[in-house]
């Protein structure tokens, strides 16, 4: 681990879930609770920043759920309780543009991912078990080029990788898009201003707290932006190199609760 000579003067905790906060179980550990409430006698705020759903955050964080601000769809979406934040859909013809890049390849699954559901088709079973730890919500439509309410980003998934199988495919979108690798099987493509950064940066501003007093921690691409805004930004043991080359710091691994750990630190330097 590689910390800080301290911790005081953190008023904003952010944290990504998957890889992260998340255990390789996708599991919240029952001591983050435990700290959450502590730190947050002392004045501490935290916020959950994925890639997920926002009902598929919350779940995960359902005994806290009215008291963090929640970072969905990799910034597309931002709320606190039932306040919304930040909000930055595709519209329908970028949709259906990326959908065609994408249908290059059978082996590619998209997903619509709408503000409170998510829509796939149904070709492959294998692929809808998987999809059921990431959406909570989600339906199978026959065709997504049909669809067409609003859209707040497309998630591709393949089996083996995303970086190898998608990502070539929708690079060209980078000129007037968001998109990322999420994670090893995952690509996302979103607005220009749908990413983690612009939905920190419009909560930091809410609440008047700025990196110097922000806490970040996180182990993928999407995380990148927000580690440019906080000083104590930390990398997971188990992060990607541009994460572990971007953050300041570092801790263990999300299976060896990495997050806890400096919270724990945290802790002792409010005490």
């Amino acid at each position: 681990m590689k910390l800080p000579t301290h911790f005081k003067g953190i008023r904003l905790v952010v944290t990504d879930m998957d890889g992260t906060l998340l255990n390789p179980d996708h599991e919240v550990s029952g001591r983050f609770f435990e700290l959450f409430d502590a730190l947050s006698e002392k004045g501490v705020i935290f916020a959950a920043a994925s890639g997920r759903q926002y009902n598929s955050i919350v779940s995960k964080l359902q005994p806290i759920r009215d008291r963090i601000y929640v970072i969905a769809e990799n910034g597309g979406l931002a709320m606190f309780g039932k306040r919304e934040i930040v909000s930055t859909p595709l519209d329908a013809l970028t949709k259906n543009t990326i959908l065609d890049s994408l249908s290059a390849s059978r082996d590619i699954h998209p997903v619509l991912c709408a503000r409170n559901n998510a829509y796939v088709t149904g070709h492959s079973p294998d692929f809808l078990r998987i999809l059921k730890e990431y959406y909570t919500e989600f339906e199978v439509i026959e065709n997504l080029h049909h669809f067409e309410d609003e859209v707040m980003k497309i998630a591709a998934y393949h089996f083996e990788s995303s970086e190898k199988y998608i990502y070539p495919l929708v690079t060209d979108f980078e000129q007037s898009l968001m998109v990322k690798i999420s994670g090893r099987h995952w690509v996302d493509i979103s607005h220009p201003l749908a990413h983690k950064g612009f939905a920190l940066e419009k909560i930091q501003q809410e609440l008047g707290i700025g990196p110097e007093h922000t806490m970040v921690f996180g182990d993928y691409n999407n995380d990148l932006e927000m580690m440019s805004l906080s000083h104590y930004s930390f990398a997971m043991a188990n992060a990607h190199p541009n994460v572990a080359k971007a953050a300041r710091y570092s801790t263990l691994s999300n299976q060896e609760k990495g997050v806890e750990i400096i919270l724990e630190r945290l802790l002792q330097s409010l005490d």
